[in-house]
């Protein structure tokens, strides 16, 4: 354990280390002093009741009543009080008359003589015991009245003639050198229990050391301090999980995109409301990098990284980001490359035409030129007035033209419902949300029926080969329905938009038709190397945010589905 830093301070370890080894210092030192002072007041009150129970019992023996009303006590009394103060280990034992007048005494030239402490409540039959200087030197004594025959003293109260009192002590120095022969045994063993605290105190502060990996508090604060900054400075989302699966750390961004509680730190992932998708992911059961969430109105791309230290699994951190705006521009631009797409195949149709009429009139078929070119402009001018009559919001009808183009490109006959309509044009909101679903919807049908995949292949592909899929099937057609229908005929309290694509494509299977509106679900491999099974599942995310639906079904087993999304219309969503 290194004590000092670089600098010359003292470390993290080497301060807990002092720390605690001053404290059991002092927790010893009070320790050891209560109990030698708590075993020399023992010591004493152990002497106390010793000499005073010896003196109870000389005090009511016969001899002593009878020799203290002879009329020379002390040839009887002084060789009984020698015998008995050597049995008992007293230092002296005196038994005095009433005024005082020693009868017995240690040193037998004082016999006769007044005592040298006053009787004091013994002369007057009362018990007394305490500490006191004598001719013996300091002494713990005990001064008990002799009573007369028949006298006695009850709770406290004499009964009966006092005729002399019983004086016995024990020297304070043997009491004193009980209590220091016991200072060796408290050294001692405060002394191991000093060297067992210190081990543990050592042992202690290699374990904070090791917890804390060799860290002193100004780099933990730092590190901490850095790490606030990080997490809260940072516009992606970071979740922190421990090895048992539960939250360690949930940033406010985190928070928001998955809409966690305040108090989802501490938190089991079981416990909180994410969905199975989610879940796989945060946990690992969906392995790789930069995996697609849908989390209510959000798209978002999610990164799992394991957390392993020495060599055991402590949990991870998943960082999550916003793609939501990036997708929309991408469907943007999806949609101005369908335009591109389109207007690339009317200029190759154009010069084609143009070429069969220069042909017509080298060849002198002037009239036959006329009719071809007054066809032509006929079936132009049925196609665009069709789709403006029946679609009068400007970007719906755009992209009904642009797909259009897009299945004649890939030799696809593309159909407008009769039933269509769209009276006005939508709102900002509503129409970007129409926009995705019918251009995903419309995609995903010339995707199966240009490449003969089942109708949920694709689930999102964007456009077949500029020059024809040679898979494609030479009757495969799409219909396409866009109808708003007003809250006076369905009585929903809104306006309902619907959108019905109808393919000929070899439809979905029972075993799947539960699975195709599922993200990443594709019946058949990504061309372009990129991330497929999206286009269905924001179908469906998208009509479910709205409060709508999406459903599939397919009229005939053997050939073709029906996709039918309907997207509520609030108010303020269609425009007057």
């Amino acid at each position: 354990m290194t004590a000092f830093t670089d600098r010359g301070r003292l470390s993290l370890t080497g301060s807990l280390f002092i720390g605690y080894v001053l404290l059991l210092v002092v927790a010893l030192a009070a320790v050891g002093t209560l109990w030698a002072v708590h075993f020399d007041r023992e010591t004493d009150r152990q002497y106390a009741e010793r000499v005073l129970t010896v003196a109870r019992s000389v005090a009511v023996l016969p001899e002593v009543v009878e020799g203290l009303q002879e009329p020379t006590p002390a040839e009887d009394l002084d060789p009984l009080a020698d015998r008995i103060a050597d049995s008992a280990g007293a230092d002296f034992l005196v038994i005095a008359s009433p005024d005082g007048t020693r009868h017995t005494h240690p040193d037998k030239d004082l016999i006769g003589q007044q005592v040298s402490t006053p009787p004091g409540p013994a002369a007057e039959g009362q018990e007394w015991t305490g500490v006191e200087d004598g001719t013996q030197g300091r002494t713990v004594r005990a001064k008990i009245p002799v009573f007369a025959e028949g006298g006695s003293l009850h709770a406290g109260d004499a009964e009966g003639e006092v005729v002399g009192y019983v004086s016995l002590g024990i020297l304070d120095d043997d009491a004193t050198t009980e209590a220091r022969a016991a200072v060796p045994a408290i050294l001692g063993t405060t002394a191991v229990v000093l060297v067992l605290g210190v081990v543990g105190a050592w042992a202690l502060s290699r374990q904070v050391r090791t917890k804390t990996h060799g860290l002193e508090p100004a780099q933990i604060t730092a590190l901490l301090e850095g790490r606030e900054a990080l997490l809260y400075a940072v516009r992606e989302g970071v979740l922190g999980l421990d090895g048992d699966g539960r939250v360690v750390l949930a940033n406010p961004p985190v928070r928001e995109l998955l809409g966690l509680a305040e108090d989802a730190e501490g938190r089991h992932l079981d416990g909180l409301d994410l969905s199975e998708r989610v879940r796989d992911v945060v946990t690992g059961a969906d392995p790789g990098e930069d995996r697609i969430l849908l989390v209510g109105g959000r798209i978002l791309v999610a990164n799992r990284m394991p957390v392993r230290i020495r060599g055991r699994d402590a949990g991870a951190v998943v960082t999550l980001r916003d793609r939501t705006e990036l997708d929309r521009l991408t469907g943007e631009l999806d949609g101005a490359r369908t335009v591109t797409r389109g207007l690339r195949a009317q200029t190759h149709e154009f010069a084609n035409r143009v070429h069969t009429v220069a042909g017509l009139l080298d060849l002198g078929a002037h009239g036959e030129a006329r009719d071809y070119l007054a066809d032509l402009s006929a079936s132009h001018t049925r196609a665009s007035t069709g789709v403006s009559e029946h679609v009068h919001d400007p970007a719906l009808a755009a992209l009904a033209l642009a797909k259009s183009a897009q299945a004649s490109e890939q030799g696809v006959e593309l159909r407008l419902s009769p039933m269509t309509h769209v009276p006005a044009p939508l709102g900002a909101d509503a129409r970007s949300d129409a926009l995705l679903v019918l251009g995903n919807l419309v995609d995903n049908a010339l995707d199966a029926v240009g490449a003969g995949e089942p109708s949920g292949g694709s689930a999102g592909a964007s456009g077949g080969d500029p020059d024809g899929d040679p898979d494609a099937d030479p009757d495969g057609w799409v219909e396409l329905l866009v109808r708003l229908h007003p809250d006076s005929d369905t009585g929903l309290g809104h306006d309902l938009l619907e959108i019905r694509v109808t393919d000929s494509g070899h439809g979905v299977s029972d075993d799947v038709a539960e699975e195709i509106f599922r993200f990443g679900f594709t019946t058949k491999a990504s061309r372009d190397g990129g991330t497929r099974g999206l286009g269905l599942a924001l179908v469906k995310q998208v009509c479910e945010n709205r409060g709508g639906s999406v459903e599939m079904e397919a009229p005939d087993a053997e050939e073709g589905a029906v996709f039918t999304a309907c997207l509520p219309m609030t108010a303020a969503a269609v425009a007057p």
